[in-house]
């Protein structure tokens, strides 16, 4: 079931900036691929998607797009692709399609996603959860 406010978020995405909603969709698909079940909701003027919780969400911005974790700090970091220094997010910065798989994100997506399966009371669980 999709959520008629990310169809719009999109929609105007695609007007506004074509090349990022590509990058957008894309990441997309690599959620949809890790987590099947995960739904999405329009928040913070992004993407957020749980399975059951939060675990990650994506957002546009006027040059590139982010892959937010809410628990980021916790992900392994092997690639060195998290950015951040807050006490629980971390993100990666995506600018092209391709930065997708060289910035190797299905494995950051399947650790957010692996937290949240595992447990959905400890702090800083959720993308918007203040850090």
């Amino acid at each position: 079931m999709s959520d008629p406010n990310v169809e719009r978020l999109l929609q105007d995405l695609q007007l506004i900036h074509p090349d990022l909603h590509a990058v957008v969709q894309t990441v997309r698909a690599t959620v949809r691929e890790v987590a099947p079940a995960a739904s999405e909701k329009l928040m913070y003027g992004g993407i957020l998607f749980s399975a059951p919780q939060q675990f990650c969400g994506v957002f546009a911005y006027s040059a590139h797009v982010t892959m937010e974790f809410g628990r980021g700090a916790e992900l392994d970091d092997p690639h060195r692709v998290l950015e951040g220094k807050g006490k629980f997010r971390r993100h990666i910065r995506l600018q092209t399609v391709a930065d997708i798989a060289s910035k190797h994100l299905k494995d950051y997506i399947a650790q957010a996603l692996a937290f949240s399966t595992a447990s959905s009371t400890d702090a800083g669980n959720g993308v918007g959860n203040a850090t």
